[in-house]
């Protein structure tokens, strides 16, 4: 028994050290999407800086289940920050943005801040929105 406390103890306060330097997670963000449409399902993808935002690295993703009744997308134990949503209507299940010939979205998609892009996505600085404790944003799909 004195040889497993032996290997225990460090381990343990390994553990304990870590957690006092782990930052603090404090933001539960919750997006409800308002969708124009009772079909498929609305992809989302959280960024959480504008280098992240700009190279499409989300750093958490989520489906809402349109056709089910679902509307919202929550995302748990972030650390406190800005953040943005990118979202589409993937109106016909496909998994993927159809686009026309153009590269132009022919389904419906959004931002957080309900920011519109021109000629392109939203921007960050349109899009950003800063998270802290229970954080609520709500999308209208377009």
């Amino acid at each position: 028994m004195k040889t497993a406390s032996l290997f225990l103890t460090p381990a343990l306060g390994l553990l304990a050290a870590g957690l006092a330097s782990a930052p603090a997670l404090a933001a539960d963000l919750s997006v409800t999407f308002e969708p124009g449409a009772e079909t498929g399902r609305i992809m989302v993808a959280l960024f959480d800086s504008q280098a992240a935002y700009d190279e499409g690295r989300s750093v958490r993703q989520a489906v809402v289940d349109v056709a089910a009744g679902q509307r919202t997308a929550a995302f748990d134990g972030l650390p406190d920050g800005d953040y943005a949503v990118r979202a589409f209507h993937d109106v016909n299940g496909d998994g993927r943005m159809t686009t026309n010939p153009f590269g132009m979205p022919t389904e419906p998609y959004a931002f957080s801040n309900n920011a519109r892009g021109n000629m392109g996505p939203a921007k960050w600085d349109q899009a950003r929105f800063a998270a802290s404790g229970a954080t609520v944003q709500t999308v209208s799909i377009k």
